[in-house]
This record gives structure tokens, C-alpha cells and sequence, in this order.
């Protein structure tokens, strides 16, 4: 599922963070991926080891705790902490695909990407080129979004970031390993709480309906929740 979520950071807390980004200490994007990636990753990014990666991290992760609309397409069970990115002269990201497990710090084991996402920091004004390019069997689909808006797309998806011509892209990444990590029963569970929450603000709605339409959610969620 291809999901744009606005307005996970406000304009405040954007602010705040581009200003602590414009004075950080960026290093070759290429030094978090594998060989491979590496042929095709032109970037920087912020030091895995950086404090204000840490502390920016949280800032990301306690806005997502808070986003309703976030937690219905992701169930999330795990998130890895948020990183940071800039594109700039040029650099970018070919296609690829996000590898599907990964090692958390200090070897506390694996984790399995199912969600990929990419938390725009740059409004679309301040620089040309460097959009978010997701194929999928719809086709290609290019995604450049507000400062504080989130897309949320299946790990699974070939991607790519087109070449910044002019001016700076900055954005966090980061991934989920969801709770149901099937993307079309996630779909169906996202779909029919939407229709749920709709029908339960309705002046209208029959509140029996609400609540059967409730237990047919959680008994889906119960039948496929991996935890």
C-alpha cells in the first residue's frame, strides 16, 4: 500500500530540525549499504552514531506515536530508529530494493522490513528533481511532499531518488516490521478501519453495526498478527 500521511511534524517542529540539520556533519551516504547499493547511492546522511540523529530520532518517533492514520496503515510492532538524509549537486539513488532484514544495534538481533519510509523535510519549492520514484504493478509513481509529510510504501517496491539539480532534498528514512506483514491483508485491515471510524462519526450510523464491524477488525487482526 502506497500511503501519503500528512502532517506528522508540524511546520515548528520542521523548522527546528532543519536548523539543527543546516549546521550538521553529513558523511558518504554509501557507508549503510552493501556493495550493491553502494553502486547506485549517491547521498549523505547523518553518522548512525550521530547525537543529533539520536535526539532528532525521538522527536520523529514520538510525532508517529501520536499519528492515528500512521498506526492504521502500519501496525507497527517495530520501528528502526529514524536516519537522515541530504541530496544535493546531482547525487542520487538509483533503483533498488530495501534489503529485507536487517540487524538491530548492539546485536540485539534481526528485524524484517515490511514498510518502507521516507519523512520529507524540504518543502517541494526549495530544490528541483530529487523525487521519491516507487514502481509497482500500477506503474511508476513519483512522490515530492510538504516539510512533515510521510510516504509509506511496501519494503518489496523497486525505488529510486531522481538527481537534485537545484538546491537541497532533506528528509528522515526509516522502516517498520509491522505486526500483519502481509501488504494486502494490511490493506484490508486499513480500509475497514477508515470505513469504521467514518461510519462511527456519522450522526446516523447504527451503533450495532459499529460495534460488529469493530469485532470483524480485531478477529482479522487476531487471525494475522504476528507478534
Amino acid at each position: 500500500m502506497l500511503l501519503h500521511i500528512p502532517e506528522v511534524l508540524t511546520h515548528s517542529q520542521v523548522t527546528s530540525m532543519r536548523g539543527a540539520l543546516d549546521g550538521a556533519e553529513w558523511i558518504d551516504g554509501r557507508e549503510t549499504v552493501g556493495p550493491q547499493g553502494a553502486q547506485v547511492k549517491h547521498n549523505q546522511q547523518l553518522a548512525d552514531a550521530s547525537p543529533l540523529r539520536a535526539q532528532l530520532g525521538q522527536t520523529v518517533l514520538a510525532a508517529l506515536k501520536r499519528h492515528a492514520l500512521y498506526h492504521s496503515a502500519t501496525l507497527p510492532l517495530r520501528t528502526l530508529p529514524p536516519r537522515f538524509n541530504r541530496y544535493a549537486d546531482g547525487e542520487q539513488y538509483g533503483l533498488h530494493i530495501d534489503g529485507a532484514v536487517m540487524a538491530l544495534a548492539g546485536n540485539a538481533g534481526q528485524f524484517r522490513s515490511d514498510i518502507s519510509c521516507t519523512l520529507f523535510l524540504s518543502d517541494p519549492g526549495e530544490y528541483d528533481g530529487g523525487e521519491l520514484v516507487i514502481n509497482d504493478t500500477y506503474g511508476e509513481h513519483e512522490v515530492k511532499l510538504p516539510g512533515g509529510d510521510l510516504i509509506v510504501y511496501p519494503s518489496s517496491s523497486v525505488h529510486r531518488v531522481a538527481p537534485v539539480t537545484r538546491g537541497a532534498r532533506i528528509a528522515s528514512f526509516f522502516w517498520v516490521q509491522s505486526l500483519v506483514r502481509d501488504d494486502a491483508r494490511r490493506r484490508i485491515l486499513f480500509d475497514l478501519d477508515v470505513a469504521i471510524q467514518r461510519l462511527a462519526q456519522s450522526p446516523a450510523s447504527d451503533k450495532d453495526a459499529v460495534i460488529s464491524l469493530t469485532g470483524v477488525y480485531h478477529n482479522l487482526l487476531r487471525q494475522w498478527a504476528e507478534t
